[in-house]
């Protein structure tokens, strides 16, 4: 099972996100995660780990039907506090979904897979019950900001100690471990996390940026192939024995003259 934030993680997340600065991070997030998504109005959008709601508030009010799992009840409260019942919340862990096969169209695992336990169930429950895609966002493992995540675990104590980093490759190698060869697309962002202004935010929203391996936050997009099983049919044939040791060909001649040879 995946780690369960507890209260005192719930409340520092929080008071981070509220942070000068912090919340220009998330929206560069959420928005590589909406541009690479892109739901229609009714469609039906899960996101698994949703924390205390930072990755379903660009959803909000879209005509977007919205269900959030998080397995900590305190980042559940928060969430809940924050967007009240435009989203219909459960608490569960990614590895063990309480949802049918294709509930939903999406699923997103935005900075969740890090914290699994076994990152390959909890994918893989995300790619059972989302028909159309699903998109993980996740801190990069190549990128400046999670070596410098490493190092100050070394010497203080922070929930990263916990986290499990991930390169583009090891998740496109765990998409086609359990869908096989789907279209899977990626982008980065956040290559300068600690910058604000025009010029930066334009890099960012640029190609090259976008399609640069060491931002700080990538994403990462499979869209499932139906895939469906046939079964050969017998043919039935009369058999040479069954004819009767008299009978003989006729011709088409004989056909449409009625005479015989």
């Amino acid at each position: 099972m995946s780690y369960v934030f507890d209260f005192k993680d719930a409340v520092a997340y929080e008071q981070w996100l509220n942070k000068d600065g912090n919340q220009r991070i998330v929206d560069l997030e959420n928005r590589l995660m909406t541009e690479m998504l892109r739901p229609k109005f009714g469609q039906r959008l899960l996101d698994i780990g949703c924390g205390t709601g930072a990755s379903l508030m660009p959803f909000i009010g879209k005509g977007i039907q919205l269900t959030g799992v998080e397995p900590s009840p305190y980042m559940l409260d928060i969430a809940k506090k924050k967007i009240g019942h435009r989203v219909d919340f459960h608490r569960a862990h990614a590895e063990d979904l309480p949802f049918d096969d294709n509930s939903f169209d999406y699923a997103t695992l935005c900075l969740a897979l890090e914290f699994s336990d076994d990152p390959r169930k909890a994918l893989g429950e995300a790619c059972r019950v989302a028909k159309d895609g699903v998109f993980v966002g996740m801190l990069n493992k190549y990128a400046l900001k999670a070596f410098q995540r490493r190092i100050r675990g070394i010497f203080k104590t922070t929930v990263y100690n916990r986290a499990r980093f991930f390169s583009i490759n090891e998740i496109k190698y765990l998409f086609i471990s359990l869908l096989g060869d789907v279209p899977i697309t990626w982008q980065t962002t956040c290559h300068f996390p600690g910058m604000t202004n025009q010029l930066v935010d334009n890099f960012e929203r640029s190609k090259f940026a976008r399609k640069s391996p060491f931002g700080a936050f990538a994403g990462i997009l499979a869209v499932p192939i139906p895939r469906f099983r046939t079964t050969p049919l017998k043919l039935k044939s009369v058999s040479a024995n069954s004819l009767a040791s008299n009978s003989r060909p006729v011709s088409c001649a004989e056909k449409k003259t009625g005479d015989k040879v």
